[in-house]
């Protein structure tokens, strides 16, 4: 079955209807700041009828911009572990949207939204809508590159587990630049060896969290890379087994 994904910026928005969510498959991340030690009674009672599908994630240490690196390194290792899942990050802050467009190109079902009832009525919007036939499907290759971005959302929102979504998930690969797009998935490799070179020169004053190591990466780099390039970077470090991250805690097997 199809994982859907809602990450919550708990700093920008505190959601008291979670509930809503509860009829469809999600899987739900709560992501709190460093100095947000309590949560509201209604939200705790809304987070227990999920179960094991919702998980609190809580950023230590305060720096700008901590839980948002937070929830890209997240999407970057859940999207490796589960390629066809969908992603929803609920927040105001718009700073998420170029990391957005930036997954859209690598056929990453992601968006933002201000609040948990815009996920239900976007959903039920298009759940209404009649399915569409084979032939409009088989012309969305056809389509502009901003048409198709959308298509991607819009159809794996319709069957979030249905097997007709699958050929207008590649439409997003396929409308962006042939040569561009494997190249955006992966980072640069000089980046990954030099971040492995200084990791391994480290020995045991390696950094220990998610967020002294994010920090670290920034700060190596000049001019510094951008968030969408950090993400990338801690993806394929868990991904090919160089880190481990438990909650907030970065283990390394570097040899």
């Amino acid at each position: 079955m199809k994982h859907n994904f809602v990450l919550v910026d708990f700093e920008n928005v505190q959601p008291q209807n979670l509930g809503l969510l509860k009829a469809g498959p999600f899987h739900i991340k709560v992501f709190l700041g460093a100095s947000q030690s309590r949560i509201t009674l209604e939200l705790a009672r809304a987070l227990q009828e999920f179960g094991s599908d919702a998980e609190y994630v809580q950023v230590t240490g305060n720096g700008s911009n901590a839980l948002d690196f937070h929830i890209a390194f997240y999407i970057g290792r859940l999207s490796a572990a589960h390629p066809d899942a969908d992603f929803t990050i609920v927040s105001k802050d718009t700073g998420f949207d170029p990391l957005v467009r930036h997954l859209a190109t690598l056929g990453i079902a992601c968006r933002r939204v201000k609040a948990v009832t815009d996920i239900g009525q976007v959903k039920a919007t298009v759940i209404a809508a009649p399915r569409t036939p084979a032939k409009t499907t088989a012309r969305a290759p056809a389509r502009s590159p901003a048409k198709a971005a959308r298509n991607v959302t819009v159809t794996v929102l319709q069957e979030p587990s249905g097997p007709a979504p699958k050929p207008a998930r590649k439409a997003a690969p396929r409308a962006g630049p042939a040569s561009g797009t494997k190249a955006a998935s992966k980072p640069a490799p000089a980046r990954v060896e030099e971040v492995l070179a200084r990791l391994a020169k480290l020995k045991t004053a390696r950094p220990g969290t998610l967020k002294t190591l994010s920090s670290s990466l920034l700060s190596w780099f000049k001019p510094a890379i951008n968030e969408v390039e950090l993400a990338a970077l801690l993806a394929h470090l868990a991904r090919t087994g160089k880190i481990k991250v438990s909650g907030t805690r970065v283990s390394y097997k570097l040899d």
